[in-house]
């Protein structure tokens, strides 16, 4: 019988990243996830029943070393690394005019730092055993932006991992390895509070934000689809299809 596949989520203790952990788990694969505190680690684990099958490694995923000791702690407790999500991501919606030089850091150090080294990683991983996945988590509005939603600097980050992603697909398919991206739209999360949610409805022609089930079912698809790559998947209720 085959052994569990493993996973490494960035971001997993809360969101999408926590349902992405659960999906995972329910699934029967390992989980190995990245949040910056031990805190928030023990709390995500709590939600997810203290499963054997989770690992938590605490550490800033900005910092190359963070992403060097996600996986040798994965591999040394389920000894391989089947799939990378680079979930872990920040995203403030503000005029341009009002983005300040601690916002600007803040996104390159979790959104592309964020990306580059956990990928590097498992790059280096995964090219010798010639099989892999990656996931990116990007943003619908970096695909097709809204003058209601002014958010310029996660549309430059965000979209320029969605076309890192294709190009990184072109590069790793020799090797086996599958690069893919999930572009959700407004998905209905803790961090949205109240008194916005009827407007956030508005920006998706559905009608509606979306769950993050609908999320975690596309990168669950994405993670076993042997035969695509390169591709950026929204899942938005319809959010970058254009203007209506």
């Amino acid at each position: 019988m085959n052994s569990p596949r493993t996973v490494v989520i960035t971001g997993a203790s809360s969101g999408i990243g926590l349902g992405l952990a659960k999906a995972y788990l329910e699934q029967g694969y390992n989980v190995v996830g990245n949040a910056r505190t031990e805190q928030r680690l023990r709390e995500a684990a709590e939600q997810l029943g203290n499963s054997p099958r989770f690992l938590g490694v605490a550490g800033d995923i900005a910092e190359p070393d963070t992403a060097k000791r996600l996986f040798q702690a994965a591999i040394e407790a389920f000894g391989q690394v089947d799939i990378l999500i680079n979930n872990a991501g920040i995203f403030q919606a503000k005029p341009f005019i009002d983005y300040s030089p601690e916002d600007l850091e803040a996104m390159i150090s979790t959104n592309l730092r964020g990306f580059v080294y956990p990928s590097q990683v498992a790059a280096a991983h995964m090219i010798p055993r010639k099989q892999g996945f990656i996931v990116n988590i990007t943003a619908s509005v970096a695909l097709q932006p809204n003058q209601q939603v002014p958010a310029t600097l996660p549309v430059l980050i965000k979209g320029g991992i969605n076309q890192a992603t294709r190009a990184l697909a072109l590069e790793l398919s020799p090797h086996n390895i599958k690069v893919n991206a999930v572009a959700p739209g407004i998905v209905d999360t803790p961090m949205h509070s109240p008194e916005h949610r009827e407007f956030l409805k508005t920006l998706q022609p559905l009608g509606r934000m979306g769950n993050i089930s609908e999320i975690t079912d596309a990168v669950l698809y994405l993670t076993n689809a042997e035969f695509t790559t390169g591709t950026v998947l929204a899942v938005d209720g319809g959010m970058s299809s254009g203007k209506w």
